[in-house]
Order: C-alpha cells, then structure tokens, then sequence
C-alpha cells in the first residue's frame, strides 16, 4: 500500500557480526525484540519478527584467515554452533533467522542497487581516507579521537580504541547527499521515528551539519557480494547488511510468490532495533538506500543504550563480553528476560552486575511472584482438596484488586507497546506485591481454622487465583516457560485454553477462572538460587 498502511506488526534486530560468539549485549537486543512482539501476539496482532546474522566484510575474512578456513567455513560453523543455538537460550520466538550469505539475500541485494543504479544513484569514483575494520565503516577525519596508551601520537576509532585503515580504492558512490532534505523533512514530519529524544537529536544534527556521498562498494575486498555491473567489485558489507530487513521479508520476489505478498503486507518494518553505535547506519543511510530505490523508510528506529561491564561497553575484543549462557545456566532464561529488561531503561546504558541481579531475582521473582503462586496453590489443595472454590459476596479488598489488575494491564499495555519495557514490567510487579499484600491483610491460614469463615475464605482464595490468572498473561511475553508452568497449575489451560490465546485487552476482566477448577502446586517457579545448579 503507497500509504504504509498495514494490518500486520513488523519488528526486526539488527543482523549481529559474525567475527565473534555472541555476548550478552547481543541477548539483550533480542530479547527487547522478543518481548515486544510477543506481547503484539498476546494484543491478538499480526506479528512478523526477524532476527539474523551480518557475515559479509573484512572482519570476517580476516577472522577466517587467522583461523585457517574459508570464510564460509568460519560463518557457517559460528552460525550452527553459537548464533542459532543462542535464540534457544534465550528463548526466542522469532519468525525468520536471515543470513546474509544466502542466495535469497545476495540474488535480492543485488537487484535493489540495480534499482538504485537505475534511479541515478549511483557512480564510480575514487575514495581515499579512513576506514575502521572494526565497526566496518568509512570514517570522516573528525570521528576520529587522540589515542592513548601504546596508541598515543595516532588517531584511533572511538570505538575501538585503535588505529583506523587508510584506503584508497576504485569504488562506486551513493548519493547519500541527495537525501539530505527528504530525510530532514521526513523527520521533522515525523519525530517519532527515531527514538530515544536523544538519539533523534543526534541524528538531525548529523544530517544538517551536511550529508556527502558515500562508497557502496569495496574493490579491496574479496568476501562479500558481487557488483552486478561490476563483478570485480563487492557491494560495503552495512549496504548489503542493511538490506536483510528487506530481503528476508520478500523485497524483490518474483510477483505472485508468497515471498512477494509477505512484502507487500508487512513492510515498511514498524520497529528497527538497533544498538546506538549503529544509529546513523539504520537512521540516516538506511531510510536514504530505501527512498533512493522508491520504498517506504522504517516507521521506527530505536537505538537502545549500551550494557556496561566495569563501566565499558561488553565487546569480545576488550574482554567483558559475557555469554548469556553464563547467566542463563544459573538464574535460567525467565529471570535473564525479566532482569535485562526491567533494571535497565530501555535507550539507555546500563550496567550488569551479578550481584543486582540475584538480589532482584530473589526479592521480586522467588519471594514475590513466586512465593504468591505457591501459597495460592498450597491453600487451594490444603483446605479445599485442590479444586477453585465458587466465590460470592465480593468486598471492597477483592474490588481494589480487581481494579489494581485491570489498571495493571493497561499501564502494561501503554508501556510495553511503546517499548518501556522497565514501566510495563513494574507495574505488573506493583500489582503482585499487591496481591501479596492482600493475602497477609487478609490471612486465609486464619481463616480456615474457624468454619464460620468458609465462604469467606473461598473468597479469598478465588481472588489470589484469578489474580494469577491475569498476571501470568501479562508476564507470558516476559517468562514465557514460567507462566506456561503457572497456567497449568491454575488449571487454566483446560478451562480458558492455551495461555498465548489470552487476550491483553481482556485480562482485567474479573472472575474469568470457573469454579471447580482443578489447582495443583507444581515445582516453584523461581527455585531460591542454592537451588539452582
């Protein structure tokens, strides 16, 4: 549609460099992706979510030849044994997986700069000056900072900390320049799409400070793809790399195929993730690559913060990447989605620590959410042979929580689709510690020693469980393997159907688990950490 309007919800990672084992900081951004578009999922929406990995570029063949393989072999086996296994880690539930090695990819990169080159974008010329191997991009001089330690006296990348190449090569150009007042005028008119404030700020200043043509191609570089019109020449690894977003989806497909209709409803992408070291790529590049062959822009670039590790962004080559599997073998993958997105705000840096980490897993996890669900679930078999009890007469305490779930939901919703992750999560947290407050006021073990209480007591009991009905389909995009085991214990799988069923628009609806449902208390949901091996 000319209009970009569309039924569906489009979310895509950025595709990770391949030189290296996946860390952390890669698990975060999936993780952010994972969340969001499960939670689109749980609205009822459309939802296409990509992830994938970068494998073109010099870094790469530099990596292969110090490892004595083919680049080929060096991606292939990095991708089977690292990158692919990791979305299982962490619990993934994305839709495609995109390598830039693919013949899908290469045959359809290649016939978008066709298109661009068609359009007028494109010529040869010659380019001379920096280029940093490792963030795989041609610098301006002033990127560059004074370098220190056995650095000192050179200009280095203020990324890497290390001296950039100095090239001078053959190269077809994009006119990237032409774009300069198509995308002030798209941002202005839309400020929205780059996000955080900040990182929409820098960005606007980056394009009015002036735009120049940049090369597209690299003639000293044999591992990537190949020029259509000039095959002695590989198209630059982030022209090819930025493309997946389009390729993976179907863009250039033979007319009528299902790749073309998967095109045709999901695109443009609603949500570029991105880390900031990679804004300008995805914010002033990308969407200039796209008007330039005629296609609409990503609705949203968000560029989330850094994770910090003793005060330095976690990079392999500095030696503070973490594998997520380090993490997840301890806490277990619920407690890594839960704490990445809730104790860092989302577009900015945050720091990891250990420490925080088990402090916030044991307060709010094993002595919150999952102290709730087995006291709730240990009451129900104790005084009422495991069966939900027909509750009447509800009082204000029970209509304060059925309030405090529906303004839960909402505040959730609200957060969540505008990726605060750290709010939506908080007031789901807010509204356990709610409930467990409900449950000491009203003291059911109390309750159940005088028989004039019963019906109260039943009360009491509905409303803890369908309290934990409507958080574990709040928290099903953040823990999904926790709130499956939740949903069976309520009993709520054979009386409500599947919990990815379950609507966000509904949950603050009371009173939804019938009676006689049959409760039982399964293992914890967030065992205490000495016992976790």
């Amino acid at each position: 549609m000319a209009d970009g309007e569309k039924d569906s919800f489009y979310l895509a990672t950025p595709i990770y460099y391949v030189n290296d084992a996946p860390h952390i900081g890669h698990a975060y951004t999936t993780t952010a992706g994972d969340v969001a578009t499960r939670w689109r999922r749980q609205r009822g929406e459309q939802v296409w979510f990509l992830t994938g990995v970068d494998e073109h570029g010099t870094k790469v063949q530099r990596a292969a030849d110090a490892g004595g393989v083919s680049p080929q072999q060096w991606v292939d086996r990095l991708v089977g044994d690292a990158w692919l296994p990791v979305l299982g880690t962490i619990d993934a539930a994305n839709d495609d997986f995109i390598r830039t090695t693919e013949p899908r990819h290469v045959e359809r990169v290649q016939r978008f700069w066709e298109v661009v080159r068609a359009n007028g974008y494109v010529y040869d010329s010659v380019y001379e000056g920096p280029y940093c191997v490792g963030c795989e991009e041609f610098k301006f001089p002033g990127d560059l900072v004074d370098g220190t330690g056995e650095y000192a006296g050179q200009q280095v990348c203020p990324v890497h900390g290390r001296p950039v190449d100095q090239l001078q090569e053959q190269n077809w150009f994009f006119r990237l320049s032409a774009f300069q007042d198509r995308l002030i005028a798209h941002y202005e008119a839309d400020p929205d799409a780059i996000q955080p404030r900040s990182a929409y700020n820098e960005v606007m200043s980056f394009i009015r400070h002036g735009l120049v043509d940049i090369s597209m191609s690299r003639s000293s570089v044999s591992w990537g793809i190949p020029l259509p019109w000039d095959p002695e020449q590989v198209v630059y690894v982030w022209f090819d790399a930025l493309l997946n977003y389009a390729t993976a989806v179907g863009y250039g497909a033979e007319p009528g195929t299902p790749d073309a209709q998967r095109f045709a409803e999901v695109w443009p992408p609603d949500v570029n993730l991105v880390g900031k070291d990679i804004l300008r790529f995805h914010a002033v590049y990308w969407p200039a690559m796209l008007m330039a062959a005629g296609e609409l822009p990503p609705r949203k670039v968000f560029a989330h913060g850094w994770l910090l590790v003793g005060g330095e962004k976690m990079s392999k080559s500095k030696l503070t990447g973490i594998a997520p599997e380090q993490i997840i073998d301890h806490f277990g993958s619920d407690a890594f989605r839960y704490y990445f997105l809730r104790s860092i705000q989302f577009g900015q840096d945050g720091s990891f620590s250990w420490e925080d980490m088990s402090a916030r897993y044991t307060a709010e996890l094993a002595n919150g959410l999952g102290n709730l669900a087995s006291r709730a679930t240990a009451m129900v078999a104790r005084y009422c042979d495991g069966v939900l009890p027909a509750a009447h007469d509800f009082g204000p305490a029970e209509g304060a929580i059925a309030d405090g779930l529906a303004a839960a939901a909402a505040a959730a919703d609200l957060a969540i689709g505008d990726l605060d992750f750290s709010a939506g999560i908080t007031s789901v947290k807010d509204f356990v510690e709610q409930v467990n407050g409900y449950v000491t006021e009203q003291e059911p073990w109390v309750l159940a020693k005088d028989p004039a209480s019963a019906e109260r007591l039943n009360v009491v009991l509905y409303t803890v469980c369908d309290a934990l009905r409507g958080i574990a389909v709040l928290y099903n995009p953040v823990m999904p393997k926790a709130m499956a085991s939740l949903w069976d214990q309520l009993g709520a799988h054979a009386t409500l159907g599947p919990l990815a069923d379950q609507r966000i628009a509904d949950v603050g609806r009371w009173a939804q688990l019938p009676a006689g449902t049959a409760v039982t208390k399964g293992a914890a949901l967030f065992p205490r950490l000495d016992e976790v091996e």
